[in-house]
């Protein structure tokens, strides 16, 4: 007898939205970092807490538990699982909670008009008709958590990165795009020889600098204002940065971007580019194709593959070396070629 299909999967994508929705929730209430202070919470001390009844109090926290966010004792007491209290505390180093509420309001909203973005081939996520790019936006929601957001999801993906390369042979590291730091801290914090240059607009820029002095990196991180379209990159530098960059723009601007990347390099020189790969046969995996996906709603590129990269990098007089993957947030490798 013949292997039997089942809609099963297809349930369990549809359920996608009720897990995504349980977690913004609980992460909004601030149930985790609750958790984390008090070892006595009970459905009844999570419903009084936040003014609420009895029985939904009970199905969100049954379904935090059934997600592998919390856990139940026999004794009727909720506790975080190791996840929750690495991630979900808000004031943890690698605090998540800032992109669940980045999708939660910013992205979920707009996967509502995702038909429109097909039909029109434009972003929902903001007016493209009032604004020059998603990064001008006066949205008080992006303001207030896409940088924290974008931040968290670096943080951690840095830490991967840092091990998956060879980083003794970089010295000085330019990071084009590399507003708030995360990527810098993260591998200064690895690899005490390394000293590093982020390049940002005028205004990432003065959010950057916070966090290079929260980190205590002053000496080895410097912060240069200046925009990639129009001005030239600061040289003196041995390898270029372009960690999830390249994604957000189409390929005419991915071209532009990496030439004027290896206008700044000297010879042998290393571009290195940090991004969510799809494969070349473009089958997948699923993480880099649904996060390629989301940029439609958001912006006007696209997650590319190694040899659309390869061809681009050819043009602009860089041949690529080398393929390092990891397992990172929004990132599954990093792709280093050399300036001829």
């Amino acid at each position: 007898m013949g292997h039997r299909v089942t809609p099963l999967p297809l349930m369990e994508l549809t359920s996608g939205i009720y897990a995504f929705k349980a977690l913004a929730l609980a992460t909004e209430l601030g149930l985790f970092t609750e958790l984390s202070h008090t070892s006595t919470m009970t459905v009844a001390d999570f419903a009084e807490r936040h003014g609420l009844q009895q029985r939904p109090a009970e199905l969100l926290l049954t379904a935090c538990t059934a997600l592998g966010l919390v856990r139940l004792d026999t004794d009727g007491t909720y506790h975080n699982t190791s996840m929750s209290e690495e991630f979900l505390v808000r004031g943890k180093p690698y605090y998540f909670g800032d992109w669940i509420a980045v999708v939660d309001r910013h992205e979920y909203p707009a996967y509502l008009k995702l038909e429109d973005a097909l039909r029109g081939n434009h972003p929902t996520t903001w007016d493209v008709e009032r604004q020059e790019s998603l990064f001008s936006s006066d949205d008080p929601a992006m303001v207030e958590h896409f940088w924290d957001g974008m931040y968290s999801l670096s943080a951690y993906t840095a830490r991967m990165f840092a091990d998956a390369l060879d980083f003794a042979r970089i010295e000085r590291l330019l990071d084009v795009g590399g507003g708030g730091a995360a990527f810098d801290i993260e591998l200064c914090r690895r690899h005490p020889h390394l000293r590093t240059t982020v390049f940002d607009l005028p205004f990432v820029c003065d959010l950057t600098r916070s966090r290079v002095t929260t980190a205590e990196l002053e000496d080895r991180i410097a912060v240069v204002a200046g925009d990639f379209f129009t001005d030239r990159l600061p040289e003196g530098h041995d390898a270029v940065l372009l960690s999830n960059i390249l994604h957000d723009w189409g390929e005419s601007d991915v071209q532009r971007i990496l030439e004027t990347c290896a206008e700044a390099l000297p010879p042998d020189g290393l571009l290195i580019i940090c991004e969510s790969f799809v494969d070349d046969d473009k089958r997948g995996p699923l993480p880099a194709a649904l996060m390629s996906l989301n940029m439609l709603v958001e912006t006007w590129g696209r997650n590319y593959t190694i040899a659309e990269y390869s061809a681009w990098l050819r043009a602009a007089g860089l041949e690529p070396e080398s393929t390092n993957t990891f397992e990172g947030l929004g990132a599954n490798a990093s792709l280093v070629a050399r300036k001829r």
